[in-house]
């Protein structure tokens, strides 16, 4: 067996109230990310991706539920005063945002951000000190020390990227969740970003936890892999193994519609993602699926395969599969409510 891991998620869920119920947006998910390892969470949008990053944080919005257990540091972080998760985010934790002209506050200079992120997780250290790691950190991201008072609106979107991410760097985490850090940057700048996340990881034996939407980064830069469809993991393995031969019928569908210089033709997922507050029963991805059996509108039974996991009746061995279940699901004259 290996080390154990530096976050450890066991059934996680979050749901959010509404007038129509309750949004289960994360949906009984379990994760496991070591120290040094890059993990990949990808998915559509709205299938939990960032509600998962954010929940793992403590930091989603009022009103919003979280149960299941989230172990990092030896503790279940999952009911943990807001006091004690503040003093662990910085230091232990850290959030690497989308959009970070929306996160630096236009109207204080970056010199001022790293003072007001040193000194509220470490009150005792002195201005100094700050500004050596403050300037240590940006020159890791290649930003000179000239620019060290200017303000944000003075960068371009990727040197604030860059700037978010010395912010983050500055306390020296040993768990970093980047939620679609290149988003909006052209691919040079992205290119400089995947560098410094790696190097990141290699210099600090930094977990870290990618969310994106784009394949191409994930495949470049993750040692491990984890789809995400309606709030749940449907399949997580090595990344290489998932990309050369994806075990789920969605990661599959994902994958070729991925554009390329080989490409020849468009393809699509036909259909939209499910509804939160009212899903399908039994598999999330039937109801699109090109592989879909009667079966599949029952809850699908996790398999593990080679070091993978799929939530997937395909791979469900026959024993599991009740009489008539590997048929064909013909959606024109079988009902969801005659099979549950």
């Amino acid at each position: 067996m290996g080390p154990e891991p530096a976050l450890s998620l066991r059934g996680l869920r979050v749901w959010y109230g509404t007038i129509r119920g309750a949004v289960r947006a994360v949906d009984g998910v379990s994760l496991d990310i070591r120290a040094g390892e890059t993990v990949g969470l990808v998915g559509e949008s709205g299938c939990g991706k960032s509600t998962l990053g954010r929940g793992i944080m403590g930091l989603l919005p009022e009103g919003a539920v979280m149960d299941g257990e989230v172990w990092f540091g030896g503790r279940n972080l999952v009911g943990l005063p807001p006091k004690q998760l503040r003093r662990m985010r910085g230091p232990q934790m850290g959030l690497i945002f989308q959009e970070p002209m929306t996160r630096l506050d236009p109207l204080m200079r970056i010199e001022d951000h790293f003072t007001e992120t040193v000194k509220t997780h470490e009150p005792g250290i002195d201005d100094h000190e700050i500004r050596r790691r403050s300037l240590e950190a940006l020159g890791r991201m290649g930003i000179p020390p000239t620019r060290f008072r200017q303000y944000p609106h003075e960068f371009s979107g990727g040197m604030r990227q860059r700037i978010m991410i010395a912010l983050v760097l500055v306390l020296q985490p040993s768990l970093v969740i980047a939620d679609e850090p290149t988003t909006a940057l052209d691919v040079i700048v992205e290119a400089q970003i995947l560098a410094i996340l790696a190097d990141l990881k290699r210099n600090f034996d930094t977990a870290l936890l990618l969310i994106s939407h784009n394949l191409g980064i994930v495949a470049e830069s993750c040692d491990r892999l984890a789809v995400m469809y309606a709030g749940k993991i449907v399949e997580e393995g090595p990344t290489v193994s998932v990309f050369a031969e994806p075990a789920h019928p969605y990661t599959r569908e994902l994958l070729r519609s991925v554009i390329s210089l080989k490409t020849t033709g468009l393809h699509y997922i036909p259909g939209a993602p499910p509804d939160l507050i009212d899903p399908p029963r039994g598999c999330r991805f039937h109801p699109r699926c090109p592989d879909a059996m009667r079966v599949c509108v029952r809850d699908p039974i996790e398999q593990r395969l080679d070091g993978r996991r799929v939530l997937c009746w395909l791979h469900g061995p026959a024993s599991e599969i009740p009489e008539g279940g590997i048929d064909p699901l013909q959606r024109d004259r079988i009902s969801i409510a005659d099979e549950a």
